[in-house]
């Protein structure tokens, strides 16, 4: 649109819009992202149903639907920079304060901050360097959005995805017709374990990065299940009856999931960090040369602002992101002074510094952040790299200081979460400018859009999170005899009353014990044990959340000295050993960190990628392609029903005798005290073997039809 020419653009019902795609797929984002440690763009699918969903209601300017899309990507690159970081409070032991009154404020200020700060490198990066940044997603975001008139076509694509993966994921998840993750552990190969987790989501995600990539993370599932834990249950034969730490069971008795869990996850972290920081110093170059013009650019931003007329110039004001900056700082300081998690409180000054370091480092890899994904992709954005190193220049100048009890450990965190947070927005929101400049929209309302978007998601990125970790928590009988007068290293009193099913026990941390595993536990102070494992949801095998388990064991690491070096060190080395071979690390050092099951299946939806190229003798490398419309509504769609399994499981728990909604009447009652009957399992049995069968040809009904649907072209 010419600057001369004025659309409607920031109605109200595109910031409605927005604001609802924007819960939308910040939950979809979290659930996905923490169950697979890895998130996939939003903005095409929200193109493409903003198009024919405002046609509905009348005609749309194209402007209006690009607000739709600013304001509704939003939440899926709030969500990353949230679930890589935020998540850690949990590993270090303070799980009973992850509520969503802890992750809404730092979420937001973080989200915030990345606006902001994305505001005076803006004309440098979207406007002067246009030609030499190629800002891909973006680009290709603002030819959707051009080819409006086809968006009907491309909508029914993404629909036709939404409802049979909704329809997979339902019967799976929640009438349970059939296991959601066959597995095989065969007695010729101990250690080992073949599994699969065919969900939905994972199906599409492999589909959308390809086989190539998905077939290194892979890779990286296949040395760390099929190579690593063979020969830990090989040659831990020898150590009889012995553990050997970090593990407390002997090897002989472990289960592929406890060999995975003990010593796989450490050799993982120590992957994803070296491949996380060895990105980080292979864009240095790039990070050198955007903050130099990002400096020179701030500098004379004031006198072009002030100049500046045209409707497409027209920006947030630079006083605006300056007040803002200055209003953050002090929000986050109250935050950290007055809002304090149990157990943490630390000095107005040290939280001072808290705050001053995260505008410090925030605006340094906003920079960064938005160069990169000009230059490479969103995708190619090394969040977790520079998240990695706030925390160890952190957690440094913390240890130099003295600081290092676990209230420290939580104030890096802070850090390092706020900035993760901004830079994961910076990336995103590059790529919306680059949209907006591209088809005449203007920066500023393209600026309030996130600014709605970032405070709308942060709402649903908080609940989802929380109703994650509780639903998925489990209570696992356990017997440990402990002294609670005299408590091993590494093992902490988190609260003296805990309540468990009208029983009070004391809450015991354990966090680099050699004698209790990680974890948090119930005490009874009669039988003078531990009876329970409080075992949150995330962190567990449905929701590993790898970034943040990553965090946890930097900050300890590096604070406490509390980490198994060696086994850290060989997932250093495995990663020097393949980036030799000529492989991008990242991916194989997420997936040697990930279960199986969960590379198994996105490794097929690759595997679909490779076959669709292959019989159409096209590359299907568009972000509108066919298959990768499809593969967004699947993806939506096990993240839709997936979260509506757990909410059903949350409330059946809530219907058991005890609870007030079984005293309600039958009438008023009768969805949530009958949910639970829904369990298909209960009714009709089915041996294990057969459930597995039947969900491997399930799975590949699901597979068939994304085939189908991915060569077939749209109107």
């Amino acid at each position: 649109m010419p600057a001369e020419q004025s659309l409607a653009e920031f109605s109200l019902r595109a910031v409605l819009l927005g604001g609802l795609f924007g819960l939308l797929f910040g939950a979809v984002t979290v659930y996905v992202g923490l169950r697979a440690g890895l998130t996939v763009s939003a903005s095409i699918p929200i193109s493409v149903l903003s198009i024919s969903i405002l046609r509905a209601f009348g005609r749309s300017t194209i402007l209006e639907n690009n607000i739709v899309q600013t304001t509704g990507s939003a939440g899926e690159s709030l969500a990353a920079g949230v679930m890589f970081t935020l998540p850690a409070l949990i590993f270090l032991g303070f799980s009973s304060d992850f509520t969503f009154w802890r992750i809404f404020p730092i979420a937001l200020l973080g989200g915030w901050l990345g606006v902001l700060f994305m505001v005076p490198i803006r004309r440098q990066l979207i406007v002067k360097e246009h030609g030499n940044l190629a800002f891909p997603e973006g680009t290709a975001c603002a030819d959707v959005l051009v080819a409006g008139e086809r968006g009907g076509s491309f909508a029914g694509r993404v629909f036709w995805g939404l409802g049979l993966g909704g329809v997979y994921t339902f019967l799976m998840n929640t009438v349970q017709a059939w296991t959601g993750q066959p597995e095989a552990r065969p007695s010729w190969f101990p250690g080992a374990s073949f599994r699969a987790a065919i969900t939905s989501e994972y199906l599409g995600v492999g589909y959308i990065i390809g086989p190539r990539v998905a077939g290194i993370l892979f890779a990286g599932g296949i040395v760390s299940w099929l190579v690593m834990m063979p020969a830990i249950k090989f040659y831990g034969q020898l150590a009889g009856n012995t553990p050997i730490y970090p593990s407390t069971v002997p090897i002989p008795l472990m289960s592929p999931d406890q060999i995975w869990s003990s010593y796989i996850r450490p050799m993982g972290a120590g992957a994803v960090a070296a491949s996380g920081l060895i990105t980080l110093l292979r864009t240095m170059p790039t990070i050198i040369s955007a903050l130099r013009a990002g400096l020179k650019d701030v500098r004379a931003e004031s006198s072009n602002q002030s100049n500046s007329s045209s409707r497409i110039d027209y920006e947030v004001p630079m006083r605006w992101v300056v007040g803002g900056s200055i209003v953050i700082v002090a929000m986050i300081w109250a935050v950290l002074t007055f809002f304090p998690i149990q157990g943490a409180q630390t000095q107005w000054y040290q939280n001072l510094f808290a705050a001053v370091f995260v505008v410090v480092f925030g605006f340094l890899f906003v920079t960064v952040a938005g160069r990169i994904s000009g230059l490479l992709g969103n995708s190619s954005n090394p969040i977790s790299g520079m998240s990695i190193a706030t925390l160890m220049a952190t957690c440094a100048i913390f240890f130099l200081a003295g600081w290092t009890s676990p209230r420290y450990a939580v104030l890096a965190l802070m850090i390092g979460g706020a900035v993760c947070i901004a830079a994961a927005i910076a990336g995103a929101t590059s790529q919306d400018l680059k949209t907006g400049y591209l088809v005449g929209a203007t920066p500023f309302w393209q600026q309030m859009g996130l600014l709605v978007g970032v405070t709308v998601s942060t709402v649903a990125i908080g609940a989802t999170l929380n109703l994650m970790n509780k639903g998925l928590t489990k209570y696992i009988p356990t017997e440990i005899p402990v002294n609670i007068q005299a408590l091993p290293g590494g093992v902490k009193i988190e609260r003296d009353t805990f309540v468990y099913q009208n029983k009070s026990y004391v809450l015991v941390n354990s966090l680099g014990s050699h004698e209790i595993p990680d974890g948090e536990y119930l005490y009874d102070a009669g039988s003078k044990q531990i009876e329970f494992q409080w075992a949150q949801g995330i962190g567990s095998d449905k929701a590993p959340a790898p970034q943040a388990r990553l965090m946890a064991t930097v900050i300890n690491g590096i604070l406490n000295q509390r980490l198994p070096w060696r086994l850290v060190l060989m997932g250093v080395a495995l990663v020097i050993a393949v980036e030799i071979l000529g492989v991008r690390s990242l991916a194989f050092a997420t997936g040697s960190y990930l279960s199986i099951a969960t590379t198994g299946a996105m490794f097929a939806g690759g595997m679909i990628r490779w076959a669709v190229e292959a019989t159409t003798k096209k590359k299907d490398e568009s972000d509108a392609s066919p298959g990768a419309l499809f593969s967004s509504g699947l993806i939506a769609a096990g993240g839709v029903f997936g979260l509506l399994a757990i909410v059903l499981r949350v409330v059946a728990d809530a219907a058991k005798p005890e609870s007030f909604l079984a005293r309600l009447p039958d009438w008023l009652a009768f969805g949530p005290k009958h949910w639970p009957l829904l369990a298909f399992n209960e009714k009709l049995p089915m041996p294990t073997q057969a459930q597995s069968l039947l969900g491997v040809l399930m799975f590949g009904l699901l597979a068939a039809s994304l085939f189908y649907f991915a060569r077939k072209k749209l109107d």
